[in-house]
């Protein structure tokens, strides 16, 4: 069942060069979630063999961040820090003005949080051609195709 789903992914991310990681899925790798680490690892698996780009933001990173300063695990920060700052193929965005404006656009439209405005705003700004998550209440933002990883558990 698990080669299903793994494969499953794989057809979602054919057309797929530039995917933006939002913050969930990076954690279920770091920490290895069993419920979803065979999706999260084919992802990252496309990621380290460059068939994928991973385009990542400060949000992702601050996000991932305070659990680990939280309860002072020091290899867990800098494991999180490696991957979506340093990581393979990845891109770190800074938010900058244009991200900006475009966040207070699809905060207008979607009533979004500002976090969640900024993500789809980098990862558009960033010409991704999705945005993976595992927030299905984001689905409702058009301007990219989006992927959970719940959806395909």
């Amino acid at each position: 069942m698990a080669i299903e789903k793994a494969n499953k992914l794989k057809d979602v991310l054919e057309n797929v060069r530039r995917i933006f990681l939002d913050t969930a899925p990076v954690i279920y790798f770091v920490e290895k979630n069993e419920r979803f680490l065979n999706s999260v690892k084919t992802v990252f698996g496309l990621i380290d063999d460059g068939r994928l780009l991973a385009i990542t933001s400060p949000i992702t990173l601050a996000e991932c961040l305070v659990q680990p300063y939280r309860r002072e695990l020091t290899q867990l920060q800098k494991d999180f820090f490696d991957l979506i700052v340093n990581g393979e193929n990845t891109i770190f965005t800074p938010i900058d003005q244009t991200a900006s404006r475009k966040a207070a656009q699809l905060r207008a439209s979607y009533n979004l949080s500002l976090t969640d405005a900024l993500q789809f705003a980098v990862a558009i700004d960033a010409n991704c051609d999705a945005f993976l998550t595992n927030d299905i209440e984001l689905k409702r933002v058009v301007e990219l195709n989006f992927i959970t990883i719940g959806g395909m558990d």
